[in-house]
């Protein structure tokens, strides 16, 4: 829904960069961009929207990246195409699978750089968890991707992609609204979203465009750790569903976890949150709290979580999360019982406090153990993995 007396930027084509063969890759493009391209490689102008039309279909629409098999386009085009494009899907290094049915994809772009999606499975829903970056710059305590540092941001096809890959893996193609598997996705991967705001943005608006992937921005939730600079922002832009890592309700205790917070405070945060635009009873904004032992779950906690919510007047939801352990972390899940008597506390008070069933623990694939395998394996391990699909592939 346009946001009033908001004008939506014109786009400006992102420059077209040639891979090391010498070819445009058109993942991540846009159907405008893909015009340009095709103008760019000498394509006469009314032929080149054309084009862009039916590739666009054929990518998103289909998932289609063999140029021969997009049979509407002239067979004298498919060579002309394919000197010139590709149409990529990121390498996958290592695929694992939980053994609740929880999916993690190592991934590696073409520069070298690792990360990480996860698919969770669940009867009535299936979510994908996407990266933004390659590392993160946040460094929260409790997450074991704050502990890389920031390597650097995904660009929309290397995000775009992930949701490309998961589809292709689940046999999803083409896109169409009913009995999907992959019903979800969730910006709470590697990376701070709003800290790579415009590939983000344009990645998701290919994944919401209703001729391609044809994702409802309702279903589709961007969290963040409280970049309140970029909240109003992503709310006018993008529109998805709004999550926020709080964590915290006093500021010693989230300075502490969420570092970002000495820079944008609890107050400031809630109030970005309040201004959130489309944030409704309807469209609740969901607040995460991993649950750590003596830290940040008394009663005293659960009773401030309260004050604060009402105070602002959020249509909120509170997302309760068992601490999910990785090697070194300084931090213990809180016991379940203080789990549930926190919850109770907040539901009384009419605030729903569910409290989330950890996935994918025995792959490192739950909340806060994503981290890049390239700090975990060799990069001669990875390169030996590397090979061993190729030859598997022929």
């Amino acid at each position: 829904m346009p946001i009033p007396g908001h004008i939506d930027p014109v786009p400006v084509p992102r420059a077209l960069v040639p891979r090391a063969d010498g070819r445009i890759d058109l993942l991540g493009l846009s159907q405008a961009e893909l015009r340009v391209a095709l103008e760019t490689a000498q394509l006469e102008p009314k032929q080149a929207k054309l084009r862009a039309k039916q590739l666009w279909h054929w990518i998103y629409n289909r998932g289609v990246v063999d140029f021969t098999l997009m049979t509407d386009i002239a067979k004298s085009m498919h060579g002309w195409l394919a000197m010139r494009f590709v149409v990529s899907r990121p390498e996958v290094v290592e695929a694992q699978v939980s053994s609740d049915g929880t999916r993690k994809w190592l991934l590696r772009t073409d520069d070298g750089q690792d990360y990480e999606m996860v698919f969770i499975p669940d009867a009535d829903r299936g979510t994908l968890c996407v990266s933004s970056q390659v590392g993160c710059t946040l460094n929260c305590r409790f997450c074991f991707t704050g502990t890389m540092r920031l390597v650097r941001n995904l660009t929309p096809a290397e995000i775009v992609g992930q949701v490309m890959l998961a589809r292709d893996a689940l046999g999803e193609w083409p896109s169409q609204p009913e009995g999907r598997m992959l019903t979800n996705i969730v910006m709470m991967g590697m990376g701070e979203p709003l800290y790579n705001f415009d590939n983000v943005r344009d990645a998701l608006k290919l994944v919401m465009d209703g001729a391609g992937l044809g994702l409802s921005r309702r279903r589709i939730t961007l969290s963040t750790s409280g970049v309140v600079p970029m909240m109003a922002r992503a709310g006018a832009e993008i529109g998805v569903n709004l999550a926020v890592s709080l964590h915290a309700v006093t500021k010693d205790v989230r300075d502490e976890i969420v570092p970002l917070n000495r820079k944008y405070g609890i107050e400031e945060l809630l109030q970005a949150c309040a201004d959130y635009p489309g944030a409704n009873n309807a469209r609740r904004i969901t607040f995460e709290y991993v649950m750590l032992k003596d830290k940040n779950d008394s009663d005293a906690d659960a009773y401030e979580l309260v004050r604060l919510l009402k105070k602002y007047d959020l249509p909120a939801k509170v997302n309760l999360i068992p601490f999910n352990p990785w090697p070194g972390a300084n931090y213990e899940c809180s016991d379940p019982e203080r789990i549930k008597r926190f919850s109770n506390i907040v539901f009384e008070a009419g605030i729903s406090a569910p409290v989330r069933t950890p996935r994918g623990r025995d792959i490192m694939a739950a909340c806060g153990q994503l981290k890049s395998a390239s700090e975990k394996k060799s990069r001669a391990e990875l390169d030996q993995l590397a090979d061993e699909k190729q030859a598997a592939l022929g």
